[in-house]
Order: C-alpha cells, then sequence, then structure tokens
C-alpha cells in the first residue's frame, strides 16, 4: 500500500553524467518514484516550462516526448552542482524565482564538499546537500519534503476560492461610484427642472 502513494511521486534528476544519471535513476525506481532524467539545467527548465529558448527544436530533448510538462507533475527536483552551461545552483535560482514552480523542493547532489557551496545552495532553498555518490539512505530523505509540498498544495486549494472573490469588493466600489455620479448628475438643476416643469404643463392641459 505504502507504495502505491510513493509512485505517484515524480521526480525530475538533472544530471550531465550518464552514469550519475542511471545510478539517480535506478535509485529512485527502487523506491518506487516515477522519474524523468535531463542532462541539463536548461532542458529541466523546458521540461517545467521555463522555456529560456523558445526557438529552440523540442525534438532535441533528452526526455520522453510523452511527458509534457502540462500533464505531469514534478514534485520534486535533484540536481548535480557542476554541470556546464547551467550549474546546479543556477537551477535552484529560476526554480525559486519562479511563481509556479518555487514551491517544487530541489536538491543538490555534488562529488566535492564545499562547505561554502552547501551553505550557498541551502540558504537560495535547497533542501538537501548530498555528497555522491548518492545512497538509498539519502534517497529516503527526499519522501518528507514531497509530503511538505503535497499538504502545501492541498491548503493553497483550499484557499483559492476565497482569492477569486477578492478582486469583488473593488468591482463594487466602482459601481457604487457610477451609481453616486449617475445620481448626481440625475439632481443637477439644469437637467431636471425643464423636464420637470414640462410635466406640469402637459398635466395641467
Amino acid at each position: 500500500m505504502g507504495l502505491a502513494t510513493e509512485s505517484q511521486f515524480h521526480v525530475l534528476a538533472v544530471d550531465d553524467s550518464i552514469i550519475d544519471r542511471k545510478l539517480i535513476e535506478r535509485l529512485l525506481k527502487t523506491s518506487s518514484y516515477q522519474v524523468t532524467t535531463v542532462d541539463s539545467g536548461s532542458k529541466a527548465l523546458e521540461f517545467l516550462g521555463l522555456n529560456e529558448d523558445k526557438h529552440r527544436d523540442p525534438n532535441q530533448l533528452s526526455f520522453s516526448p510523452n511527458n509534457h510538462q502540462q500533464e505531469v507533475e514534478v514534485n520534486l527536483i535533484i540536481t548535480d552542482y557542476c554541470m556546464p552551461g547551467m550549474t546546479g545552483y543556477d537551477l535552484l535560482k529560476k526554480v525559486k524565482e519562479s511563481s509556479s514552480l518555487r514551491n517544487i523542493p530541489v536538491v543538490i547532489m555534488s562529488s566535492e564538499n564545499v562547505p561554502s557551496r552547501i551553505n550557498r545552495c541551502l540558504e537560495e532553498g535547497a533542501e538537501e546537500f548530498f555528497l555522491k555518490p548518492v545512497r538509498l539512505c539519502d534517497v529516503n530523505k527526499l519522501k518528507p519534503h514531497m509530503m511538505k509540498t503535497k499538504c502545501k498544495e492541498n491548503q493553497d486549494n483550499q484557499e483559492n476560492p476565497e482569492e477569486d472573490v477578492q478582486p469583488q469588493p473593488q468591482q463594487q466600489q466602482q459601481s457604487n461610484n457610477n451609481k453616486r455620479k449617475a445620481m448626481e448628475e440625475g439632481l443637477s438643476p439644469d437637467r431636471t427642472r425643464p423636464r420637470f416643469g414640462g410635466g406640469l404643463t402637459v398635466a395641467s392641459n
């Protein structure tokens, strides 16, 4: 039964090394997670829907074309730190700067134990920093972060209807202003007197 719930979690793994990518994919699948792997930060952003380069050919992506970001929800991103072009730290910043993605937990992994680098990533919002080679006990730490995000999403969904109602007072205020203006115009002496006077003459005849 536990496996059924875990298989609902989808992890995006980002690593330019095919060996490390295969290793993390195997560990995640052993833990019954759905896995999508890409070999660069820019491809990860494309998969997530943050297209850095909109003119790129989608056929060049290394993940399966069936996995469109509209259909697949990503529950966690695990990324290598040292990658050409866009580092794991750069990818982390892009995700946390995006209003639609910032709630996705990001885990950084690196073969180098550099305390300043680890601290910088954690300060930027990374949930964990794993040293390579990543082990099964590391992967076991991922689930609580995904569970936390699921709970947060459910809360947000419950709050959304209230957010939809909020703009109405402003609209109401506008319509009240319009009514007031119409009343003031309607009561203006220049407009009412001739009409009122005309009504009296008709009545007297």
